[in-house]
């Protein structure tokens, strides 16, 4: 019994919104626009904004926009590394394609005031599926509000990740 208890105190559970690994002195977490090595437009923007909601939403800590080491206790960084659209099904009887995937990998640090590395995730990485639009008439371009979903996905990730240690 006591090997069973001593092995369940070890085991990573704790409360949520209390990160295992992030200093309990840490109450202010700076997240800066996500820098990115990408030519696509917005999606560093996007990831930066659904990852500043997850936080709050998941979250204690109060979470600023800022990228001043001296107003917070802990800075989130990002980069976004890459951002892949490629044709993942095509339509048999025009040839053309009928659904692309969405790929993005992205760096992810967390840093405590004095420079310490909290959490650190070097290639982070998501994808989405959208459907391309046929009618010409009706064309809607899919590959933004596919970028919008992934990156909630992705900010969700990152959260779990930065809270939980695994």
């Amino acid at each position: 019994m006591l090997g069973i208890a001593i092995g369940l105190t070890g085991c990573g559970y704790h409360t949520a919104g209390a990160a295992a690994h992030v200093p309990a002195n840490v109450r202010t977490m700076a997240i800066p626009v996500f820098k990115t090595n990408v030519q696509q437009f917005h999606t560093e923007v996007a990831l930066t904004d659904a990852t500043i909601r997850e936080m709050n939403t998941r979250t204690r800590y109060r979470v600023i926009h800022s990228d001043d080491t001296d107003a917070s206790d802990a800075m989130l960084t990002g980069t976004v590394l890459t951002e892949n659209i490629a044709p993942l099904t095509y339509d048999p009887s025009t040839g053309s394609t009928s659904s692309y995937l969405v790929q993005i990998t992205a760096k992810i640090v967390l840093t405590a005031r004095d420079g310490r590395v909290l959490y650190r995730n070097d290639r982070l990485s998501f994808r989405e599926q959208y459907q391309s639009t046929q009618d010409l008439s009706a064309f809607i371009q899919e590959d933004g509000a596919a970028v919008q979903r992934l990156s909630k996905d992705l900010a969700s990730e990152i959260v779990a990740d930065v809270l939980n240690s695994f």
